[in-house]
């Protein structure tokens, strides 16, 4: 099939142009990257000259001191409880591995085993539990302060409670108020009149 003169240099003029357009739009995919990476370049200048010392100061403002109360608290409960609590039951760990060590001692020696005193040892238990108590109690004390009133909190659940309880009445309500076209008939079911 070949094609008349005419129709070749329309071709070849055609294709001159399609040439010449991308060309044109290689250039202008060029200039919008550029374009785009110093827009990405501004951002990023923006968003450390303004919007970051803006978060910071909010942050130093109203987190901050939240979160220091917080840490400080964690500090406190570990503090004043939980450090205690652990040293008293090494401590009893200890004791009562220093009783096995006198026990197994005494047998290397051939003096056998002796019955223990068990009100002796009733009454230390107790006396060591009694002290236990007010020890924890004490700290647990200092570490907890007593609520003065309800709190938002409580408000709030109080009101949500309120507005639950008024919903499912008026649910209640709607479903067993006296209209006769919401009512099923008794009587049984039948085929509709044809």
């Amino acid at each position: 099939m070949s094609l008349s003169r005419k129709r070749k240099k329309e071709l070849h003029k055609l294709q001159k142009q399609a040439n010449s357009l991308w060309e044109t739009q290689q250039v202008l995919v060029g200039e919008a990257a550029n374009v785009a990476r110093e827009a990405g370049r501004q951002l990023g200048h923006y968003g450390r000259e303004q919007v970051g010392p803006q978060v910071q100061a909010g942050y130093d403002k109203y987190a901050a001191p939240y979160v220091s109360r917080g840490v400080e608290a964690g500090r406190r409960v570990v503090g004043d409880t939980v450090i205690p609590a652990a040293g008293a039951v090494v401590g009893s760990a200890l004791s009562v591995w220093d009783a096995a060590n006198d026990t197994r001692t005494r047998l290397a020696k051939g003096q056998g085993l002796a019955l223990p005193d068990s009100k002796k040892y009733a009454k230390k238990a107790d006396k060591y539990s009694r002290d236990a108590s007010r020890f924890l109690s004490a700290k647990l004390d200092r570490v907890a302060p007593q609520k003065k009133g309800m709190g938002v909190g409580g408000v709030i659940a109080i009101i949500l409670g309120v507005a639950a309880a008024a919903g499912v009445l008026y649910a209640a309500w709607q479903t067993l108020r006296a209209d006769d076209e919401l009512w099923v008939a008794d009587d049984p079911l039948r085929a509709p009149d044809a």
